[in-house]
């Protein structure tokens, strides 16, 4: 993990020398909240000119057939029960400076989440729950590594009902679809994911393969280390469901996964368990050192097994990044 703001670990000699060899960023940048966070959010349209100007250069990391998936929550509105189009506006023109294509738009969704806006749901009982971000795949090329086989969903109980009898009511439907008679009779392993993705445990909706891994005694580690450490836990942990999920989907063990809003490392982490090598980049000092708990012997993860031989390399000590110096004139 390289310790620095990720505007500064982009000169660094480390990230020069990744230059078309990442085949995946996965990162929850800060959100376009009203407030600033300890953490280092941008407000407003500065947000917007942030993200933008950062589009570039992280693209030139990216191998040709590599994505880019980014996270943004929702944001409101300060002092009406309005929501923002900053998250929108920021993705959009991301997409935009980085010439990139939305392969897809992915919204995670977490029923489990505290009602907010407090005031004008709780309150004023004016507004819904917020309980979704948005989370847009882009990529440097119409047809990006991807493989819907390895997120699988498990098989309801209706289909695998039907696979045992081998029938079902084939024929043409309302919409005009025409259902063959044996199109459905295939056990393909399981169902095709959704673009609606719930990464909570409990709720079963994660690949099989992924469930084993997403268990609460990873983040419980992790902040129970900080605890011992007196370092401050991360006060907006990506959840470690949804980086699993695109990772496995979109990389293959030994590909490189690039995290440049590291927080406490969920992404590492993930990518660790699954096979893949990772880079992590994280502003704060003090996330950096805490996100070492994540990878103490009780939950550091084993690379998962494949065919390469490639494995994920070890976590080491965060490395701070200097500003470069402006050449004398």
């Amino acid at each position: 993990m390289l310790v620095g703001k990720i505007e500064d670990a982009l000169l660094d000699p480390a990230l020069h020398r990744c230059k078309g060899k990442i085949d995946l960023i996965f990162t929850s940048p800060p959100f376009p909240l009203i407030r600033k966070k300890k953490y280092g959010n941008e407000t407003g349209k500065s947000y917007i000119e942030w993200l933008e100007k950062l589009a570039p250069k992280l693209c030139e990391l990216l191998t040709p057939k590599g994505s880019i998936v980014i996270e943004v929550g929702n944001s409101w509105e300060p002092g009406v029960p309005v929501m923002s189009t900053l998250g929108l506006e920021a993705l959009l023109a991301f997409k935009k400076a980085g010439g990139l294509y939305l392969s897809q738009q992915v919204i995670c969704h977490n029923p489990a989440r505290l009602p907010s806006p407090a005031q004008w749901v709780n309150i004023n009982r004016e507004r819904l729950k917020d309980s979704f971000t948005h989370v847009w795949w882009m990529s440097k090329s119409e047809h990006p590594k991807a493989d819907n086989r390895k997120v699988l969903l498990p098989y309801s109980k209706t289909m695998k009902s039907l696979l045992k009898r081998k029938t079902y009511n084939a024929g043409r439907r309302p919409s005009g679809h025409v259902i063959s008679e044996t199109g459905f009779l295939k056990n393909h392993g399981g169902a095709i994911s959704p673009n609606v993705i719930d990464p909570n445990v409990d709720a079963a909706q994660l690949p099989e393969s992924l469930l084993t891994l997403s268990g609460t005694m990873v983040d419980t580690t992790y902040r129970d280390y900080c605890l011992k450490k007196g370092y401050e836990p991360h006060p907006a942990r990506m959840q470690l469901g949804l980086a699993l999920f695109f990772i496995d989907f979109l990389t293959e063990a030994g590909d490189v996964v690039f995290d440049p809003f590291g927080g406490s490392n969920t992404t590492g982490w993930a990518a660790q368990a699954l096979g893949r090598k990772w880079i992590s980049v994280e502003a704060n000092k003090e996330y950096a050192q805490g996100s070492k708990g994540r990878f103490v012997r009780s939950a550091a993860p084993r690379p998962k097994r494949a065919n390469s031989k490639k494995v994920a390399r070890k976590v080491r000590k965060p490395v701070l990044i200097t500003k470069r110096r402006k050449a004398s004139r």
